[in-house]
């Protein structure tokens, strides 16, 4: 399509043309500026500015104008115009939805995604916002993804995603990059308030977000909409004596200023049941007595969490030098006491660890920068932030609250440190469009880190050297183009190049720990990769993608983190050749909708970086390791049902088999290795879920609605070492789980406020996770929230 301004027309041919103006916007009053506007029959068109503003000069006479935009019902309409004459013609689009759980597959912004060759899915969360849920807690309904947490609120969490988990799937908040943000900005402490949708990159991602992920992206994205004003906030309670409150307000003037406050906490004793052996203490204080087949219904202790933030921005919009520029400043806290460790008959009864970050950040963006169709965004943030592990009591704890003297500082290792961790993260990003058809993309990422840690006690942690300092700088610098003559099918090439320096102390000692030596190492490293879609029918698309991919270390994995995880800087970045093949069909019969998806997997990764356990001298610790071949084949399908907006059904079923290729136990050594051809272990491998929802609308007034929702996740049961290793009737294993949530949710005077009561776990089930860490039992939540806004 050649796309034509009206600008540069013969004077003779000006004096019998017209010219259509008008406002392109979506029924929710969205500017859509990635629409186009076609002559019906011609090739004359043009595409609305960055206020969703068009401009089309045609001939005097009659014509039916077409306008387009992926993921919405196109629109026409007819017009006849005389000669010099000049008609406005404003045109709303309608959303063309899909139904994935209880949320919609947004077409908005998203549906270029969607449509895209990536692997790629939204979950709009405005219709969620009164519920009790956290961010992480939303993304178990997408295909691929299971959550994966140690314990109850503010215990350490992994998305899992295709069988990729923890350091592999990348999150990022509006494209940045949230390496370094701290504890309390973790996806399971955001409330679902937070954000307006999740978009889930599984598999090959774009070069637009600049990351070296081998199993995928979550992207949050955060409204950014202009409003007049707006006030929305929310307080919950919950069982285990759980409060969580958010309040977000902002305002925007005609002038393009505009600010907006975010706040939110979350407190929780945790203090549910487990079920364990526990070692007894005698009364002469000295003696112990272990019955590990006496198990004990017992209530935590020393979990107790609470994280509280706040941010704020101010910037302007629609300037002639910038579409949006935004200056923002967070500040975080948390308070964590640790239970336990790595395993679960560690017992903590003191430990603790606190801490705080503050985020200044700076984001720009502008459409057609210098010439038409070059997009520029750029971001840049500093996360400066402290953490405090203490671990003074020269107490040894049981599961029942007694302790015993031990006249030894410290339960697992005595510490009172601080390690101060200062993160510089830098996007650019650049699109430019070549006509209709073409997309030439840029992106380049910078980050640093640098960890510096004092102790207040004498020594350093068993599990470090404080006195050698921790670095780490990551660039990865990405190019694509992208083909899309029509929307029946496109296709995306691109190549990345990564490069990364590491300093910090590795170990010498054959146990992992102590003996540490400072070292240093560079890495670079090309990747590319192509991807492409194609529409076989209407409604039935097809996407297939290959890379091959690079994961540099993270600095978790590199310095670990002072306390219960051991780093090792020398670790080698991941390599892997990535194969996705995806076939969705989402077919409409009047008011019954199906959605129907399935997905093929494939990862060959070499240098995989695989967490284990290891115990020196008493003391349980995990750490990160670099472990020969893996290969990681598998598949999930999703379906869902829906009729009309008063019922939809349906769920997801995952399987991902990763196996160790590693045929060598060390490299150029001939000694076979006795893991080769069995499952990575501590890694559930089937998993699914399900939930049916019921929604009855104007009840009790004009306006409202109520939802019950019932969903359910299971979990096959998988082992929590080598799995072909030892007595197959006494290995340890988690065992196979299958859990079920109800959820009720009154919404008043179309969403303004909203009531939600909810049970999770309703049958009580014994949850286990990571190393059979046991999770929370049946809990009761209930949740308030009002929303203002024009």
């Amino acid at each position: 399509m050649v796309f034509i301004t009206g600008i540069g027309h013969l004077s003779g041919q000006a004096q019998k043309q017209a010219m259509v103006s008008g406002k392109v916007i979506s029924t929710s009053n969205e500017i859509m500026d990635f629409a186009t506007v076609q002559v019906k029959g011609t090739s004359i068109g043009t595409r609305p500015n960055e206020k969703g503003i068009y401009h089309l000069k045609v001939d005097a006479g009659k014509h039916t104008l077409v306008f387009k935009a992926m993921g919405y019902a196109t629109v026409e309409r007819t017009v006849t115009l005389q000669a010099g004459e000049r008609q406005k013609l404003n045109i709303k689009m309608h959303q063309k939805d899909m139904e994935l759980a209880e949320v919609k597959v947004e077409a908005s912004h998203v549906g270029r995604i969607n449509k895209s060759a990536f692997n790629a899915v939204a979950v709009d969360l405005k219709s969620m916002a009164g519920l009790n849920k956290n961010l992480a807690e939303v993304l178990t309904t997408v295909p691929g993804v299971k959550l994966r947490e140690t314990g109850g609120m503010g215990s350490d969490m992994q998305l899992m995603l295709d069988g990729f988990t923890g350091k592999h799937v990348k999150v990022f908040i509006d494209g940045v990059p949230q390496e370094g943000a701290g504890t309390a900005l973790n996806l399971n402490n955001l409330p679902v308030n937070f954000a307006e949708r999740i978009e889930v990159y599984r598999g090959v991602v774009p070069v637009g977000f600049g990351t070296d992920a081998l199993g995928g992206v979550i992207n949050i994205v955060t409204n950014q909409r202009k409003l007049g004003w707006f006030a929305d906030a929310s307080y919950s309670y919950g069982s285990f004596n759980t409060h969580k409150s958010f309040v977000n307000f902002g305002q925007s003037f005609k002038n393009g200023l505009l600010y907006e406050i975010n706040a939110f906490q979350n407190f929780s004793d945790n203090n549910y049941y487990i079920d364990y052996y526990v070692t007894e203490f005698s009364d002469d204080g000295i003696s112990e007595n272990t019955d590990k087949t006496k198990i004990y219904h017992i209530k935590r202790f020393n979990d107790r969490f609470h994280n509280e933030a706040v941010s704020g921005k101010i910037g302007v919009t629609d300037k002639k030098w910038a579409d949006r520029l935004m200056l923002g400043f967070s500040y975080t806290h948390f308070y964590k006491e640790i239970q336990n460790g790595v395993l679960q008959k560690v017992v903590f009864g003191e430990k603790h660890r606190h801490g705080f970050s503050f985020i200044p950040s700076l984001e720009y963006r502008k459409r057609n920068l210098w010439v038409e169709g070059l997009d520029v965004m750029a971001n840049v943030n500093y996360n400066h932030n402290i953490t405090h592990n203490i671990d003074t009591a020269s107490y040894k704890y049981n599961w029942l609250g007694q302790r015993k003297y031990t006249g030894v500082p410290g339960e697992q290792s005595n510490q009172n440190n601080e390690a101060k961790n200062k993160n510089w993260n830098g996007t650019l990003t650049a699109n430019y469009r070549i006509g209709h058809a073409h997309l030439v993309t840029f992106n380049h990422v910078l980050s640093t880190f640098e960890r510096t840690t004092r102790s207040y006690v004498s020594g350093s942690s068993r599990l470090s050297d404080f006195t050698i300092p921790k670095r780490s700088r990551k660039n990865v610098t990405g190019l694509s183009y992208r083909f899309m003559p029509t929307e029946k099918w496109n296709a995306t090439v691109f190549g990345k190049y990564y490069n990364q320096y590491n300093e910090g102390p590795v170990s010498q000692s054959d146990d992992g720990i102590g003996n540490y030596i400072q070292m240093s190492q560079k890495t670079s490293a090309f990747g590319y990769g192509a991807a492409g879609t194609y529409f076989i029918l209407k409604n039935l698309q097809a996407k297939l993608s290959y890379e091959k991919a690079y994961r540099l270390p993270s600095t978790d994995e590199l310095f670990g983190d002072e306390d219960l995880e051991a780093g090792r800087a020398n670790l080698r970045p991941e390599k892997s050749d990535n194969v996705n093949f995806n076939l969705g069909y989402t077919p409409r019969f009047g008011k019954h909708g199906l959605y129907m998806e399935g997905s093929l997997i494939y990862r060959d990764t070499k240098d995989y970086i695989r967490r284990g356990l290891d115990n020196v001298g008493g003391m349980d610790f995990g750490f990160n390791e670099n472990h020969g071949r893996v290969k990681t084949k598998g598949y999930n399908v999703s379906l869902r049902y829906s009729y009309a907006d008063w019922f939809s059904l349906g769920g997801t079923f995952n399987s991902m088999d990763a196996i160790d290729r590693e045929k060598r136990l060390a490299e150029g050594t001939g000694q076979a290795s006795l893991t080769y051809g069995q499952r990575i272990p501590n890694q559930p491998y089937r998993y699914a879920n399900f939930d049916a929802s019921f929604y009855w609308h104007d009840l009790f007034g004009k306006g409202n609605m109520l939802s019950l929702t019932y969903d359910s996740y299971y979990q096959h049961e998988f082992p929590l070492y080598w799995e072909d290793f030892g007595d197959p009737d006494t290995k340890a294993r988690v065992p196979e789980q299958f859990s079920h949530n109800l959820t009720l949710n009154y919404s008043v005077a179309k969403g303004r406020y909203n009531f939600s009561l909810e049970c999770r776990n309703l049958t009580d089930e014994k949850l286990y996770d990571n190393y059979s860490l046991q999770k929370a039992g049946r809990a009761f939540y209930g949740k308030v929230r009002v929303y203002f806004g024009k």
